[in-house]
């Protein structure tokens, strides 16, 4: 009997934290969109990975031209 006074206190404690989990990933925006990263994963990009350039090709292509252009 004795060990309900010790359980009650630590149950309510971790009933606490798991509800201030909550509103706070609620306040920080982590349920806002739950739809869309499921949908996501249905639609085919535009461009094949073997056509896409890549972020630094691009930037290269980009000092390029203006490197022929001045």
């Amino acid at each position: 009997m004795e060990i309900i006074f010790i359980t009650i206190p630590v149950t309510l404690l971790f009933i606490a934290a798991g509800v201030a989990i909550f509103f706070w990933a609620n306040k920080g925006g982590q349920f806002d969109d739950l739809d869309s990263p499921a949908h996501r994963i249905l639609f085919d990009e535009d461009d094949s990975p073997a056509q896409e350039k890549t972020k630094a090709e691009a930037v290269e292509e980009q000092k390029e031209s203006k490197d022929t252009t001045q």
